[in-house]
């Protein structure tokens, strides 16, 4: 198990770089948390949010996040709203399975699916044209790159993670 139990130790991402891939991990977060899981994240200057897309962890009933649907736990963050019957209360372990190949990106959460889209497809872009990251410029186009767990200053734990690398399509 890993706990953050303070912010200031910064995100944690994994040592290898990932194309394909699938992980499997358990989180629970403390009352009014707010954390994050990424993927495709690159070692730039920049903090890991501005060209990695998220998978959201939250208190969904205590954190101003709430609000927005597309913020809630187990949500492609602020781009596709997770299902409320894929949230737990803060406290609860959920768990998550994220699956990219070759640009088709999956997520469940507490075997709920809350995410299927093509981050190459025209829905997708526009997605990101309507939200936050629309200048941001490199926001989600990495091909590859490392896991990251979010340090946002938040309690939370992690446990049980599993990481698979896939194979390319033929």
């Amino acid at each position: 198990q890993i706990v953050l139990t303070q912010g200031g130790g910064g995100d944690l991402i994994s040592r290898e770089s990932y194309n394909n891939f699938e992980l499997q991990l358990q989180w629970k977060i403390a009352e009014g948390g707010n954390s994050g899981i990424f993927f495709h994240a690159d070692e730039s200057d920049l903090p890991i949010y501005i060209h990695a897309a998220e998978i959201q962890i939250l208190d969904d009933a205590r954190h101003p996040d709430n609000k927005q649907t597309n913020r809630r736990s187990g949500s492609l963050y602020d781009l596709i709203a997770a299902p409320p019957s894929s949230q737990k209360p803060a406290g609860e372990w959920n768990l998550v399975v994220i699956s990219y190949h070759n640009g088709h990106l999956q997520a469940w959460q507490n075997e709920v699916q809350t995410v299927d889209i093509d981050l190459h497809s025209k829905a997708f872009m526009q997605l990101v044209a309507n939200s936050k990251f629309a200048d941001w410029p490199g926001f989600a186009e990495n091909v590859a790159g490392h896991i990251g767990l979010q340090d946002h200053g938040d309690v939370v734990s992690f446990k049980n993670l599993k990481i698979r690398a896939l194979g390319q399509a033929q």
